[in-house]
């Protein structure tokens, strides 16, 4: 394929910088490419100032809003800039998501609808999710998951301040994560009754890049990646 008919990637990142930078990893890590030219032509913008998600989304419509006008803004910024699909390594601010691709005239990559999509091609139907409070709290898992006929399963409060923990505590923080943590969650997700889980923060997917985690966990951002290379007219590299 020549280089004019490929696409070009826009990552709107920065939520957070650490999981910016592990998204770019796995998008060098599945293409299939043996030169530097035949990898992907990215813009990268990480923008670290996007206020909080799940504060944002939890918080006052006008925290809300602000939140929704700094993704619009980036999105706006990568378009203009000619980029010809956009990715959000984020799952809380796929809440905007419909709401920003009505102002584009590029698409965005649904990673909540693309993950839903993977999971019920390989046959499960009982899905645990770990997320931020914002993602868990707005439900937009549990409504795709409902509607490919799965059932989706939160976590007790208990243990969604455990995964919270992970997440800002230490993942934000520079930390590797907790595993004795991180065991307890994934020893309630098994005795539920689950059939997967699903890594919906892309800071456990940054645990899971530091941890040896099992395809028991179906990881967003893996999807994220694939889809993105898949899209801009690039292969799979198998790993």
């Amino acid at each position: 394929m020549k280089a004019q008919q490929e696409g070009i990637l826009g990552v709107l990142g920065g939520m957070g910088p650490q999981a910016t930078n592990t998204f770019y990893q796995r998008i060098i890590d599945r293409t299939q490419a043996e030169t530097d030219q035949e990898h992907l032509r990215v813009l990268i913008w990480s923008d670290a100032k996007i206020p909080d998600r799940t504060a944002g989304i939890l918080g006052t419509p006008d925290q809300a809003e602000a939140v929704y006008a700094a993704l619009l803004a980036g999105a706006k910024l990568l378009e203009g800039a000619g980029c010809t699909v956009l990715a959000i390594p984020c799952n809380t601010s796929h809440y905007f998501v419909d709401r920003l691709q009505a102002q584009l005239h590029i698409p965005i990559i649904h990673m909540i609808r693309e993950t839903v999509a993977a999971i019920q091609a390989m046959g499960k139907k009982t899905v645990g999710i770990l997320a931020t409070d914002g993602t868990v709290q707005t439900g937009i898992y549990q409504k795709e998951l409902t509607a490919a006929g799965l059932t989706p399963v939160t976590l007790p409060e208990r243990l969604q301040k455990t995964v919270m923990s992970i997440i800002y505590d230490e993942i934000k923080k520079g930390e590797t994560g907790s595993r004795e943590k991180f065991g307890e969650v994934d020893a309630w997700l098994r005795q539920a009754g689950c059939d997967c889980a699903i890594l919906g923060c892309t800071e456990l997917s940054v645990y899971r890049a530091l941890h040896s985690l099992p395809p028991y966990y179906m990881d967003a951002m893996e999807v994220l990646a694939e889809q993105a290379i898949l899209r801009c007219g690039k292969q799979l590299r198998n790993v």
